[in-house]
C-alpha cells in the first residue's frame, strides 16, 4: 500500500483529557488506534490482486516508448484505408476503422472490425470480416453486418431529438464465439447516436445481432440474439434467433447466453437492468483469463481488475486500478499464453502509444514491460474522435481457438484508421539468445526471421521471399506515409562486429536506412542507401558519401564498432572506407535496424488530440523501392 492510499482515510480524534496521567494514557491509546487504522491493508493489499511490480516505464516522447522489443514480433497491416481508391483499401473508401476482434477456427484466422465513412459514432456503420490461413496474407474485407436503418421518429431515453433518415451506429465489445457444438458465431451491436457527440453504448440502442460463419466461408442469416428495451421482432429488420429452423444454430446461441463471462462483455450496450449481465456497473471493455485454480482474472479499461471464484457470476471486490499498471482510457487485454505463462497487452501511458506487453508466471505478478508495436504512421484522414497510435488491442479469447504455432496473436487499429495484427512468440522475452548468423537462403523454411522483429504495412511489405530461387529478407516500399522495417536484437555489446549483404533494386528513388541502436532504440550509427544513388553515413547533422551504388548490385558491408572510443571501421566489398565517428553516443549496442524511411517523431505529447484535416494525396502510392537483404552476421 503506498502513502497516497494510506492517506485516503479520514480520522477524527476527540479532545484529550487534561489530567496529566490520564492524558498520557489516552494519548498512548490514540497513538495505538492511529497505528491500527493506518496499518490496516487497503482493498488492493487485502486481495491477491493483479499488479505490476516491474520498474520499466514507457516514455511518451518516443512512439516506441524507449521499450525493449519483445523478440520475434511480426506486425502486419491487414487493411489500409483509402478514400480516393476504395478498391485498394476496403472496397468502400471508409476511413474510420476500429475495434477489431480475432478468432482462430478450423485452421483459419477470422478478424472482425467496425467501420464508419469518416468518424466515430457518425452513421452509417457496418462490420467487416477478413480471413487468413497464415496470419500474414489477408482477404479483402467483406461485409458481415451491413448498415441498419433506424425508423424515423425513434427517440432515446433521457435525450431530446428524434431519428430521421438515420442509420444505426455499430459498437461491439464481442466479435466471435465458438460454441460447444463447434459452430462459429459472429456478433455485432446496432446502437443509436443522434449526433456526433452521442454514444451508442448507453443501453438505449436496438440490439445485438448474430450469424453463423460456415466452414465454406459463407454466412448464415442475420438474427437478433438480444434486444434493447422497446425493440422486438415486430419492429426490427431481422428475426429473433429462436425463429431459425436450424436447431444446431439455436443450440449454439443458447450455449452463448448461458455463459456469464460472455455476457459480461455486453454490459455497456445492453439494457442497464439486463438480467443476463452479472456485474451491471459500467466498467468498460471486459477481458479475462482463468488461473489454474479456476479463479477468473477480470480486466477493464483504465487497468481496472477484479477476481471471480464462480466463473464471473460474482466478483470478489469492485474492480480497482491494478497497482503499478499505467493505462489510460483504452482497452487492456489479458490472456494465458501457450507456454503456460500470462500476458497483458496495453498502452502503458496516458496516450494510445506505444503498444506493449507485460508477462507473468502466475497471472498475478507482472514484472516486465516490452514493446509490441512502436510505430505511428501519419493519420491520413481526419475524423471524429480519431486518436493517434496502435490501440484497442484484442487477442483470441479463451475458447475461440488456439493457433498451432504457440504464438500470442493480437489485433488492433492504428489511428482508428488501419487494421493490424501482430504475432508474439512465447515465451515472451526481450533477451537475445545470441548473435546473428542469418544467411537466409541457408536457414530452415519458415524459421528465417524467428528472431527478427518486422513491421509490414500493406504498401511496404517486409518478409522472406524467393528471388530466382534464392531466399532474401525483402523490404518493399511504395507508401509515402509509412515504411518497411526489420530489426535484429543482439546481445548488449560495447564492441560489435556487424556484416550484412544487401542490394537495392533501384538507384534513383527510395531510401534504406541501416542503424546501430541501443536498448532504448537510440541510434548511434546510420548508413543510408539514399534516393540520389549515393551510399552515405551520417556524420552528426551532415552526411558523408561512401560511394555511388548501382541498381541490383550486392554490397557486403563490414562494421567494427566501439562505443567507448565512439569510432567504427567500415569496409564495403572488401575496400576500407576509413574510420568514422558515431553521430551520437551509445552506452552499448543492441539492435541492427533496416528501415525504408526516416524515423518519425509526430505525433508527440504536445500534438492536439483531434485531427480535423486530411493529408494531401492521402490515397496515392509512390514508385516502389525494393531492397534484398541476403544476410546479417554479428559477433
Amino acid at each position: 500500500m503506498n502513502k497516497e492510499q494510506k492517506g485516503n482515510r479520514e480520522v477524527r480524534l476527540p479532545g484529550l483529557l487534561s489530567w496529566g496521567g490520564i492524558k498520557i494514557k489516552f494519548l498512548t491509546l490514540y497513538c495505538v488506534l492511529l497505528y491500527t487504522i493506518f496499518s490496516l491493508p487497503t482493498q488492493a493489499e487485502a486481495q491477491d490482486t493483479l499488479h505490476y511490480s516491474g520498474s520499466t516505464l514507457s516514455r511518451v516522447d518516443y512512439h516506441h516508448g524507449q521499450l525493449q522489443p519483445a523478440i520475434g514480433v511480426h506486425a502486419v497491416q491487414t487493411m489500409r484505408a483509402n478514400r480516393e481508391y476504395p478498391e485498394k483499401g476496403d472496397g468502400f473508401g471508409w476511413t474510420y476503422n476500429h475495434a477489431p476482434m480475432l478468432a482462430y477456427w478450423n485452421g483459419k484466422f477470422y478478424l472482425e472490425y467496425l467501420s464508419d465513412p469518416v468518424g466515430e459514432h457518425i452513421a452509417p456503420s457496418q462490420t467487416l470480416l477478413q480471413t487468413s490461413s497464415d496470419g500474414r496474407n489477408w482477404t479483402r474485407p467483406e461485409v458481415i453486418f451491413p448498415p441498419y436503418r433506424i425508423p424515423d421518429g425513434t427517440t432515446k431515453e433521457g435525450q431530446e431529438g428524434v431519428a430521421k433518415d438515420l442509420d444505426a451506429v455499430m459498437h461491439q465489445r464481442m466479435g466471435f464465439y465458438v460454441a460447444e457444438n463447434g459452430k462459429l458465431l459472429a456478433l455485432a451491436y446496432y446502437g443509436i447516436a443522434l449526433d456526433a457527440h452521442d454514444g451508442p453504448n448507453d443501453g438505449n440502442g436496438i440490439g445485438r445481432v448474430i450469424r453463423e460463419i460456415k466452414e465454406d466461408g459463407s454466412f448464415g442469416p442475420i438474427y437478433f440474439i438480444r434486444y434493447n428495451h422497446g425493440w422486438d421482432e415486430e419492429n426490427t429488420a431481422y428475426p429473433f434467433y429462436k425463429s431459425s429452423k436450424d436447431k444446431a444454430f439455436i443450440k449454439a446461441c443458447d450455449d452463448l447466453l448461458s455463459k456469464p463471462l460472455m455476457m459480461q462483455q455486453w454490459v455497456e450496450e445492453a439494457d442497464r437492468d439486463d438480467p443476463l449481465i452479472p456485474l451491471k456497473k459500467q466498467y468498460k471493455a471486459f477481458s479475462y483469463y482463468h488461473l489454474p485454480d479456476d479463479r477468473v482474472i477480470g480486466l477493464w479499461k483504465h487497468a481496472l481488475t477484479s477476481i471471480s471464484h464462480d466463473g464471473g457470476i460474482t466478483w470478489e471486490y469492485n474492480p480497482l486500478r491494478a497497482p503499478g499498471v499505467v493505462n489510460s482510457n483504452a482497452k487492456i487485454w489479458g490472456q494465458r499464453t501457450a507456454d503456460g505463462a500470462y500476458a497483458l497487452v496495453y498502452n502503458p501511458s496516458e496516450y494510445r502509444w506505444p503498444l506493449a506487453v507485460s508477462s507473468s508466471k502466475d497471472g498475478i505478478d507482472y514484472d516486465n514491460l516490452f514493446l509490441v508495436h512502436g510505430e505511428i504512421t501519419a493519420m491520413r484522414y481526419g475524423g471524429n474522435y480519431k486518436s493517434y497510435g496502435p490501440q484497442y488491442v484484442r487477442g483470441i479469447l479463451e475458447g475461440n481457438g488456439m493457433p498451432p504455432d504457440g504464438k500470442m496473436w493480437l489485433t488492433y487499429s492504428v489511428n482508428k484508421e488501419d487494421i493490424w495484427v501482430a504475432s508474439v512468440p512465447t515465451p515472451i522475452t526481450a533477451e537475445s539468445v545470441g548473435h546473428a548468423n542469418d544467411v537466409f537462403d541457408r536457414m530452415p523454411e519458415g524459421k528465417e526471421i524467428d528472431f527478427w522483429n518486422t513491421y509490414s504495412p500493406q504498401w511496404a511489405k517486409t518478409g522472406i521471399e524467393k528471388v530466382d530461387g534464392k531466399k532474401y529478407l525483402v523490404l518493399h516500399d511504395q507508401d509515402p506515409f509509412d515504411y518497411a522495417k526489420a530489426q535484429r536484437i543482439v546481445p548488449s555489446s560495447k564492441q560489435l562486429h556487424v556484416e550484412f549483404t544487401v542490394s537495392a533494386q533501384q538507384a534513383d528513388h527510395g531510401k534504406l536506412q541501416i542503424e546501430i541502436q541501443d536498448s532504448k532504440g537510440r541510434p548511434g550509427v546510420q548508413l543510408i542507401f539514399d534516393e540520389d544513388g549515393l551510399f552515405k553515413t551520417r556524420a552528426g547533422y551532415r552526411m558523408n558519401t561512401l560511394l555511388a551504388y548501382e541498381k541490383g548490385k550486392s554490397y557486403h558491408v563490414e562494421l567494427d564498432l566501439n562505443v567507448e572510443t565512439r569510432f567504427y571501421q567500415i569496409k564495403i566489398n572488401g575496400q576500407e572506407k576509413g574510420p568514422k565517428l558515431f553521430f551520437a553516443p551509445l552506452d552499448a549496442m543492441e539492435r541492427i535496424v533496416f528501415r525504408t524511411g526516416t524515423q518519425r517523431y509526430f505525433p508527440n505529447a504536445e500534438t492536439p488530440t483531434d485531427q480535423d484535416y486530411d493529408l494531401e494525396n492521402a490515397g496515392e502510392a509512390v514508385k516502389e523501392a525494393v531492397y534484398y537483404l541476403e544476410s546479417l552476421v554479428t559477433y
